[in-house]
C-alpha cells in the first residue's frame, strides 16, 4: 500500500508538471513562429518581483480525488466503512490535488516598467528567467496578443 501511495504521488506530480506553461520572455508558442512582430525600444524605469499564480485546471482536482479515494478506500475490511472512507478520501484528495497543482505551477516573475523612446510608459509581467535593471536599454517585442521585454 505504501508503494501505491508513492506511485500515486509521483503520477500526480508528473501530471501537474505537464500542465505548466511558460510566460518566459525567451519562450515562444508555436503560433508565434513566422509572424511579424513589432519592436519598440526604451529604458527600464523599475523592476519589481511578483508571482504568477499557478494553473487551476480540473486535472489536479481529479487526480487528487482518485488518489485520495483509492488510498482511503483501502482502509477497513470493506463494506460501508470502506465506501465512506473512499468518498471522504476523494473529497479531501480533490481539494489537496487542486491546491498542489496551483502551488507546483506558481512561478516567480518580474513586473518591468519601461519608458518607451516615444515617452509612453508601459509595464510588462513575465517570468523571472532573465535580469533587468533600472536604466538599462531594452526592446519590447509585440505580436498583437503578447508582449515581452528583451535585451
Amino acid at each position: 500500500m505504501r508503494t501505491a501511495r508513492f506511485l500515486a504521488i509521483g503520477l500526480l506530480s508528473l501530471v501537474l508538471a505537464a500542465c505548466a506553461s511558460s510566460n518566459s520572455g525567451s519562450v515562444y508558442s508555436r503560433d508565434d513562429a513566422r509572424k511579424v512582430q513589432t519592436v519598440k525600444t526604451g529604458v527600464v524605469e523599475s523592476v519589481r518581483q511578483v508571482k504568477l499564480e499557478g494553473t487551476k485546471t480540473p486535472i489536479g482536482t481529479a487526480t487528487g480525488a482518485v488518489v485520495g479515494g483509492v488510498a482511503a478506500g483501502s482502509i477497513g475490511s470493506g463494506g460501508r466503512t470502506s465506501a465512506v472512507a473512499a468518498v471522504l478520501g476523494a473529497v479531501v484528495g480533490g481539494i489537496a490535488g487542486s491546491m498542489a497543482e496551483e502551488g507546483i505551477t506558481r512561478k516567480d516573475a518580474l513586473e518591468i516598467t519601461v519608458k518607451l523612446d516615444g515617452g509612453a510608459m508601459i509595464a510588462i509581467v513575465q517570468e523571472a528567467d532573465d535580469t533587468f535593471k533600472a536604466g538599462e536599454k531594452v526592446r519590447i517585442i509585440e505580436n498583437g496578443e503578447t508582449s515581452r521585454v528583451s535585451h
